[in-house]
């Protein structure tokens, strides 16, 4: 009884912390005394062993991440001295397990600490499970020990039968972590803790077992390896010797590259880095994918057209001619070749060719809406030029390696569209087209635009790197033509390197030549009919473009021509109609239905939505060229209380601002204007757009919008065969706007004679063509009140008209 209540007496100890370490009973370790928490320990359990029998004692407490474990182990320092290094050292052995109570005071710096021993006791004998478990740690133990070459060690873990001492000495093993450590100091029961480094050491060794196993498939698979390349080696001297024996020409596959290479008429530096690549693959096996990654390289670089290059046709005259001949109108870009092939010519004739390295082409971005012929223009100057034509499409294009290429190294790797347009076309001066620029976008692959900023810069492309090729290619001879419908979508940069040449749509009469000349033919010929069985009348043909389609482009206007012609051609195989046969205005309704686009000044007057006051007609730009827009304003009834101003037709943040500015200018002179302003004060307005579907947005809208409310509440009509185009000011004045072609030219096709427009922007009208200013009386005006007296018809008999009101 008496031992076993000194076993539970409380011990007053100093703690001597362990940062990532770990000490379990019976191990003796040695301390460095340099770190002062340890020296000071040390010193204080010396000091309070001098009035105490026996060894001074300290507690070994584990510390990790500054925290300190809840069990500690006691300790003797056996011996003071210094360590192998020269430094103060410690040698300190494990006792037993102590929990760690309260902290209390104690000479020296330490940090003194209660604790109570804790009861490890092992009924003896041992029972068989126990037994089992000691056998197998033990046979454990010795296998791992073996690996290691400690035979001394083998023997005397097979000497130890205490179970708790047993579990403890697992503590020497080296690929314990710490937290496994602390979980055996902290696993009171004897028997627990012998299964848990039971459980340890198997999982090692289950470790160690499946890494021998990888590295000695490594080490075969390294040797085999090794095997192989002697054997090819040894297999190709020895068919060398054989091809000599035999007299036969050597006809390896590099040696096939080289001569390629250098027979090939190549740039100096291409062909030193084709040379490069040739060597790598004079050293690399058969079997070696570096080598089928140099072969595809090495094909593309001899693929490629280095040296060759089409003469221009420097024919001025005849270039004009082609051009004229292939596409009505657009003179614009005919007269920017006819300059480019002009400049060329008398470059070439002063030796001016190349200046700097660099050559003459031209960057032009063509942007106008669908169906004008920007694609199709691509193949006309080519074929002006005399160069060979290739069309990259980039619509939907996401990713950048598409523009300049992938790295050689990805599985499957390409070089870039352009590259691949060069190569394609089989000369370093074609025209290449570069469909649908607006629609290139961005995503986690990089951005196309950007890659592009290179190659269309005639500062930079003459030395143009593609990543699968990495040689500088020279683009600087080459014409792009890009092509776009919204010229917002291009990136500010990228658009800054192109000269900007917009097509605006046809007029009328244009439609009727390209109808003619160019649409009528080839639909006939698609329809399987000939010239002579069947013509289109011009009547027809124009009637066809003004009132079947209404659009900037063509393209529905061919198939118009061809649903026409398909309808003839089913008539007389089915016996209804005799060849040959002239289609005249006339037979329009019975061929293809109804018009679809009358115009409003040909309805009848009180059909026409500018028939009561409060409409009013404007003129807007979309993708699709220009467009007529209507504008419709009413008061709501003064007893709903509904005050303010209401906006429909999914309008952007401008054209809001734009109603409130027209809202306000009417409120603040309207009585100058002898309009009855007090009802937009009482009265809530409300403004709409129709094709609420559509977005609109703009301050384009601003006298439209303001001659609408203006007629609401004088109650006089807005002329039907009126357009009007503006941004207004607070003060009433007219300010300038974007786009007064397109808009002209979408009033004529809406069968508008009278436009008005802001002042600013009179010099515009020069873009404009000719045959359609003789048809249109265009108003340029400074201030809303003149806007105001055009647009507005006489009241009638001087009567006021009655206001609309919202429902």
């Amino acid at each position: 009884m008496a031992a076993e209540s000194a076993a539970f007496t409380p011990l007053t100890l100093p703690v001597l912390p362990l940062d990532d370490e770990v000490v379990l009973p019976g191990m003796v370790v040695p301390l460095d005394l340099s770190d002062a928490e340890v020296r000071a320990a040390v010193e204080a359990a010396q000091a309070a062993a001098r009035s105490e029998p026996g060894k001074p004692r300290v507690l070994l407490v584990p510390r990790i991440d500054g925290t300190h474990a809840a069990t500690g182990v006691l300790g003797t320092v056996e011996q003071v001295g210094r360590l192998a290094d020269g430094d103060p050292g410690a040698l300190i052995r494990g006792r037993s397990r102590v929990r760690i109570g309260a902290g209390t005071t104690g000479p020296g710096a330490a940090l003194w600490v209660e604790g109570t021993r804790v009861d490890e006791t092992v009924p003896d004998p041992l029972p068989g499970q126990v037994a089992e478990l000691v056998k197998e740690y033990k046979a454990l133990a010795t296998a791992w020990l073996r690996k290691r070459g400690a035979w001394q060690v083998v023997d005397r873990v097979q000497a130890i039968d205490d179970v708790s001492a047993l579990a403890d000495n697992s503590g020497y093993s080296p690929f314990l972590t710490t937290e496994q450590k602390v979980e055996l100091l902290e696993t009171t029961d004897p028997v627990a803790r012998l299964k848990l480094a039971t459980q340890q050491l198997r999982d090692h060794l289950a470790e160690q077992d499946v890494a021998e196993t990888i590295a000695k498939d490594v080490q075969e698979g390294v040797d085999k390896q090794q095997r192989e390349f002697l054997l090819r080696r040894q297999l190709e001297a020895v068919r060398k010797e054989l091809r000599e024996i035999n007299g036969e020409q050597d006809g390896e596959e590099s040696d096939d590259y080289r001569a390629r290479v250098e027979a090939a008429d190549l740039p100096e530096k291409v062909r030193e880095a084709a040379l490069k690549e040739v060597d790598k693959l004079e050293r690399s096996s058969d079997q070696s994918p570096e080598g089928s990654w140099i072969r595809t390289w090495l094909d593309t670089v001899l693929e490629m057209p280095w040296s060759e290059r089409t003469e221009d046709a420097y024919d001025i005259q005849g270039a004009q001619a082609v051009l004229d001949a292939e596409h009505a109108g657009l003179e614009d870009v005919k007269e920017r070749i006819t300059e480019y092939l002009a400049v060329r010519k008398r470059r070439g004739d002063r030796g001016l060719g190349v200046v700097g390295g660099r050559r003459g082409g031209a960057v032009l971005a063509l942007v106008g809406p669908p169906g004008v012929g920007k694609t199709s223009l691509g193949e006309s100057v080519a074929h002006a030029m005399g160069r060979k034509f290739v069309r990259v499409a980039l619509g939907g294009v996401r990713d950048e390696a598409e523009i300049r290429g992938h790295r050689r190294t990805y599985v499957g790797a390409l070089p870039g569209r352009i590259v691949r347009a060069i190569k394609e076309a089989g000369s370093m001066n074609p025209v290449v087209l570069l469909d649908e620029i607006d629609k290139v976008g961005s995503d986690f692959r990089g951005d196309p635009a950007a890659a592009l900023l290179e190659v269309l810069d005639p500062a930079q492309n003459h030395t143009f790197r593609d990543h699968y090729l990495e040689v500088e290619l020279d683009l600087s001879d080459v014409v792009f033509l890009a092509t776009a419908n919204v010229l917002e979508a291009i990136p500010e940069a990228l658009l800054d390197r192109m000269e900007l040449v917009r097509l605006d749509g046809y007029t009328e009469d244009e439609k009727i030549v390209i109808a003619r000349d160019h649409l009528l033919p080839r639909q006939l010929e698609r329809a399987g009919l000939d010239a002579d069985e069947v013509t289109v009348d011009e009547g027809a043909l124009r009637k066809l473009a003004g009132e079947y389609t209404r659009e900037a482009g063509v393209r529905t206007l061919e198939r118009s021509i061809a649903r026409l012609l398909r309808k003839v051609a089913a008539q007389h195989e089915l016996g209804e109609r005799e060849l040959p046969f002239t289609v005249t205005e006339g037979d329009l309704r019975a061929l293809i239905g109804r018009p679809h686009h009358v115009p409003e000044s040909a309805q009848d007057p009180a059909e026409r939505r500018t028939a009561v006051p409060g409409v009013a007609t404007g003129l807007a730009v979309t993708g699709a060229g220009g467009d007529v827009l209507y504008v419709e304003a009413s008061l709501a009834d003064p007893e709903t209380g509904a005050a303010g101003l209401t906006l429909t037709g999914q309008l952007g943040d401008v054209m809001k601002e734009s109603a409130q500015i027209a809202l306000s200018f009417l409120r603040s002179h309207g009585a100058e204007l002898e309009l009855p302003v007090g009802d937009l004060k009482d009265r809530g307005a409300h403004i709409h757009f129709p094709a609420g579907a559509v977005p609109k947005d703009g301050p384009s809208a601003g006298v439209t919008m303001t001659t609408a409310l203006a007629s609401l509440l004088s109650g006089r009509l807005v002329r039907t065969d009126v357009a009007m185009t503006g941004e207004v000011s607070l003060t009433g004045r007219v300010l300038p706007i974007g786009g007064v072609k397109q808009k002209l030219l979408a009033a004529h096709r809406a069968g508008i004679t009278t436009v008005i427009i802001p002042k600013r922007n009179e010099p515009d009208l020069d873009d404009v063509p000719a045959e359609v200013l003789d048809k249109l009386d265009v108003h340029a005006v400074t201030d809303v009140r003149q806007v105001l007296e055009l647009a507005l018809a006489p009241a009638t008999n001087g009567a006021e008209r009655e206001v609309p009101v919202a429902a």
